[in-house]
């Protein structure tokens, strides 16, 4: 299968939808073979989406609390090994991994995920914020560097 740019967010949530205006962004200019998709279910979608593949970059938004917002943060596959779920119905990369282990399912060898911190997603908005609009040019720099390298790997 094609190597994956696999946006996550919801487009009424405002900043939730970085990943999103990024792979909007990024869809003309992936390296040749790449297939570019949004998603803006979770969980077990995600299951679905990744299935198969061999490379895949997961672009997003995350708030952690830990840094300001706009800032960009990498996670590799080691950084989801523990599950997280606040409750059972809640399931999430870590959960999604997992379970494709424990089903013995085909799961990206490379995959990064490349997200951006933004405040507390609380109202139905449409846009970004300031702060995570100002940002957005880096997190597109980032992402054509991250599928580069990965284009260019074995």
């Amino acid at each position: 299968m094609k190597p994956l740019l696999l946006a996550l967010g919801n487009d009424l949530m405002g900043d939730d939808a970085v990943g999103l205006v990024a792979a909007r962004a990024m869809r003309q200019e992936m390296p040749e073979g790449w297939e570019v998709q949004e998603a803006a279910g979770n969980g077990l979608d995600l299951l679905d989406a990744l299935e198969g593949r061999e490379k895949v970059l997961l672009v997003d938004a995350v708030c952690t609390g830990k840094v300001p917002p706009g800032t960009i943060l990498e996670f590799g596959v080691p950084d989801f090994r523990h599950l997280a779920a606040a409750s059972p119905h809640t399931v999430g990369l870590p959960e999604v991994m997992a379970l494709a282990r424990e089903l013995s399912l085909p799961f990206p060898s490379a995959m990064r995920i490349l997200a951006m911190e933004v405040e507390p997603v609380m109202a139905v908005r449409e846009g970004l914020s300031a702060v995570v609009a100002e940002a957005l040019p880096r997190f597109l720099e980032r992402t054509r560097a991250i599928c580069a390298s990965m284009a260019a790997a074995p």
